[in-house]
């Protein structure tokens, strides 16, 4: 920080931490426990409030303007990262490292209304324009799918055609 934060008054912090926040919701959407990590790093030094309460009294805030919604985070997360071609091990994966509850990720996950094994049939197609001629070939196949986060009975169902 090039300011000194112990030379402003708690109103002066409050309005930065505020504009922080709402720098970072402009950019893209974040999930609650991420932009708090976010602000936690960036005010951690603020001496003069307790800062995770100001960053609560923050966060409760952009919830109520509805600028900050885990909900909808998620599924725009899922929506992203299924058009990316990631399957829904992985997609559970990060949203849990973004700090989405796992009750939240099964709900969304459930009401994606994605067809998984479609999905891993687009992926491998996209990567590997034959059926595998062996048992090596068929196997990086396989670690391939399972890296994009595909379960066992998206990826082995493909193969059997």
């Amino acid at each position: 920080m090039a300011k000194d934060m112990d030379a402003e008054s708690p109103e002066q912090i409050r309005e930065r931490v505020r504009n922080s926040a709402l720098a970072s919701l402009t950019r893209r959407e974040h999930a609650r426990a991420e932009l708090a990590q976010k602000l936690n790093q960036r005010f951690h030094s603020a001496s003069q409030l307790n800062t995770p309460e100001l960053i609560e009294e923050t966060l409760d805030w952009l919830s109520d303007l509805g600028y900050l919604d885990d909900t909808r985070f998620t599924e725009m997360f899922i929506r992203s990262s299924v058009s990316s071609g990631r399957g829904p091990i992985r997609i559970a994966h990060e949203l849990r490292q973004k700090g989405v509850a796992s009750v939240q990720i099964e709900q969304a996950l459930d009401e994606c209304e994605v067809d998984w094994m479609e999905l891993a049939a687009e992926v491998l197609a996209r990567k590997f324009s034959t059926a595998p001629a062996d048992a090596k070939e068929k196997a990086r196949q396989v670690r391939y799918l399972q890296y994009r986060g595909f379960r066992p009975d998206h990826i082995f169902c493909q193969f059997e055609r």
